[in-house]
């Protein structure tokens, strides 16, 4: 883990707070179950979170991680609620020149959320969008491959899907992938964190029906402070826990 861990470890233990909220931002029961800060890892923060997530265990819940970091706290998440595990991914479609600024996103299964405020705005060619498009979803479907090999996708129609990351910075990707799950038609949209700032929940609520995360640390500064160990994900780390999701399902 970085050494700026030791800067704050003195003053966050304890300092956890579990915060919940409705789709219609109000938070519901904060505080009730502090948790100790820093995670040692990724799984560590998973079993942590699957515990504020048991009530899902039985309703034919799907995790899904997003890649990569957040498929190792899935798979815990999955584990102890005996929840179908898979990956979902989403590419951001950046503006011509203006890369950082969205015009939409892609996502797995196809799916396209386009902003067309930015795109009208600016006076985006159809033909811009069209093209940029085919590029992320050929980029989207070669890391399908690679974390997923020919298995399709899981069906997420009718299902409580839980959302999963290893923490949120600005809630962007998180954001990106709950729009873009809401036209698969899931029963439930949970986003679930082990951690993340403060003010982007009410904001992250507007896209899910349940936010779960577990701490909002401040000064929040960057998701890796508030692990010891923040090792980057492979992509073999990834396939090999949607493999053993698969095995110890059945599959």
């Amino acid at each position: 883990m970085a050494s700026g861990v030791g800067r704050w470890q003195g003053d966050l233990l304890g300092l956890g707070l579990e915060r919940a909220w409705s789709a219609d931002g109000a938070e519901l029961g904060g505080g009730t179950q502090p948790v100790q800060l820093p995670f040692s890892d990724r799984r560590a923060a998973g079993r942590e979170l699957a515990l504020r997530l048991e009530g899902y265990a039985g309703w034919e819940t799907l995790v899904l991680g997003l890649p990569r970091g957040g498929v190792v706290v899935a798979a815990e998440v999955a584990g102890r609620l005996g929840a179908e595990l898979d990956v979902f991914l989403v590419r951001k479609l950046g503006v011509p020149g203006r890369e950082e600024l969205a015009m939409g996103a892609v996502a797995s299964g196809g799916v396209r959320v386009l902003n067309s405020t930015v795109i009208d705005s600016l006076g985006v060619p159809w033909s811009v969008v069209e093209a940029a498009t085919e590029r992320a979803l050929r980029e989207l479907e070669e890391r399908e491959r690679t974390y997923r090999g020919e298995r399709p996708a899981a069906p997420v129609a009718d299902r409580v899907v839980v959302v999963v990351d290893d923490g949120l910075a600005t809630g962007a990707t998180m954001r990106a992938a709950l729009t873009a799950l809401r036209s698969m038609r899931p029963r439930r949209r949970v986003a679930a964190v082990p951690v993340a700032p403060a003010e982007i929940l009410p904001r992250l609520a507007r896209d899910a029906d349940e936010v779960v995360c577990l701490a909002t640390p401040e000064p929040f500064e960057a998701v890796g402070l508030w692990y010891r160990d923040f090792t980057p994900v492979s992509a073999e780390e990834v396939r090999e826990l949607l493999r053993m999701a698969r095995r110890a399902a059945g599959g």
